[in-house]
């Protein structure tokens, strides 16, 4: 390349530092802003010449965005900033990509990273279409669950791992992953079998893989799910078919009889990874992976307890309020995203286990709500 590339981070969390590292490693690429909302001056930060709190001073001094706040609502208009600037946009933020990333991709540039599971898929899918299958279900694999999980014990873990407080509920709660496979189904063509995905357990991903591509195929399209399996690797599957000539040499290619092929990658590396997407969009390589102009899923919130009239919802991913299940748009289209669940105050009375819709919530103004109505309309809105 005939210059160095700057590159901008958005977030100074797990992700963004670490990302930070391997950015300042690179020959030809510059780290050149770290845009934050904390107090520059009292943090601990290992490149503390880079951060700033202005947005337009970090759109103004960067070539490419990466978006990796964890916040939808913030998220939302610093890539606002960055497409009406014309920057590309990276994101490792399926919260965001899933609420307000259709709006996004109707107006720029702006893909999903590898790295997080979705990013994975994509990258997984292309090199398996390549190969000549024909994807079905996919797949991702999750160690543990538990939909409402304990305050004192997302504490522990939050403090163990160093991974913020509502993240790590959200993980273990499911709705990271819920979240994780909308996008997938939005970004590839596929779809899911049932609201809140199938998820079954399993000992054996090949035969899981077999049982879901069954169900894909009775549907007549592929279909986006989880396995619980604690005992599997940490990463991304994808069940598939291939044509019936190729039969005897996937035999011996030790990929079973068929006619359902499971591809594993047994890892996700997270901010490691995103240096992949970052080379492959400043070499022209174009989108992996985003919500698509035209979403069919969205994430829904469920209560976890019953939720009185009158209170606050501070932030809906990763609280002990409410947990995300996908949802086919078409037949929940009053469904509040559960992205948009910050600062919301509870209308009337909500029943454990009920939907939070928009008639239940009254939701401050903010560039993410108009971004939602305009996908679900599926007409412009100026702002």
């Amino acid at each position: 390349m005939d210059k160095l590339t700057r590159i901008g981070i958005a977030g100074t969390g797990l992700i963004g530092k670490g990302l930070a590292f391997e950015v300042e490693k690179q020959t030809d690429l510059i780290l050149s802003k770290v845009l934050t909302r904390r107090d520059i001056n009292t943090m601990e930060y290992p490149f503390s010449e880079v951060l700033t709190n202005s947005m337009e001073e970090f759109i103004e001094e960067c070539d490419l965005i990466v978006e990796c706040s964890g916040d939808v609502i913030y998220g939302t208009e610093v890539i606002d900033k960055a497409i009406k600037a014309s920057k590309p946009v990276v994101t490792m933020n399926a919260e965001l990509q899933v609420t307000t990333g259709s709006y996004f991709a109707r107006r720029g540039f702006i893909t999903e990273a590898e790295g997080d599971q979705p990013g994975c898929l994509a990258s997984l899918h292309e090199n398996v279409v390549q190969m000549g299958f024909k994807p079905l279900v996919y797949g991702n694999i999750k160690g543990f669950l538990n939909l409402d999980p304990k305050r004192e014990d997302m504490e522990y873990w939050s403090n163990r791992n160093g991974v913020r407080l509502d993240m790590t509920t959200s993980f273990t709660d499911g709705t990271k992953v819920q979240i994780e496979q909308a996008l997938v189904a939005n970004g590839l063509g596929a779809g899911i079998a049932v609201n809140g995905l199938l998820s079954p357990s399993s000992d054996n991903l090949n035969e899981t893989g077999e049982e879901l591509a069954i169900e894909a195929n009775s549907l007549g399209y592929p279909i986006c799910e989880y396995v619980l399996a604690p005992k599997a690797p940490p990463g991304v599957f994808i069940t598939a078919e291939h044509d019936i000539r190729q039969k005897d040499a996937l035999r011996y290619y030790k990929m079973g009889e068929g006619p359902y092929y499971t591809i594993l990658q047994n890892y996700h590396l997270c901010h490691l990874e995103i240096m992949k997407t970052i080379r492959r969009v400043i070499n022209g390589g174009g989108v992996l992976l985003n919500n698509g102009e035209n979403p069919t899923i969205s994430v829904a919130a469920i209560a976890k307890r019953t939720l009185q009239l009158g209170e606050t919802i501070e932030k809906g991913i990763g609280s002990f309020q409410v947990r995300g299940v996908a949802v086919k748009i078409a037949t929940n289209a009053n469904h509040v995203p559960i992205g948009l669940l910050v600062n919301a105050v509870l209308k009337r009375e909500v029943e454990a286990g009920e939907m939070i819709t928009f008639d239940d919530v009254e939701l401050p103004e903010s560039l993410a709500l108009t971004a939602w109505y305009e996908t679900i309309n599926k007409a412009p809105i100026n702002i």
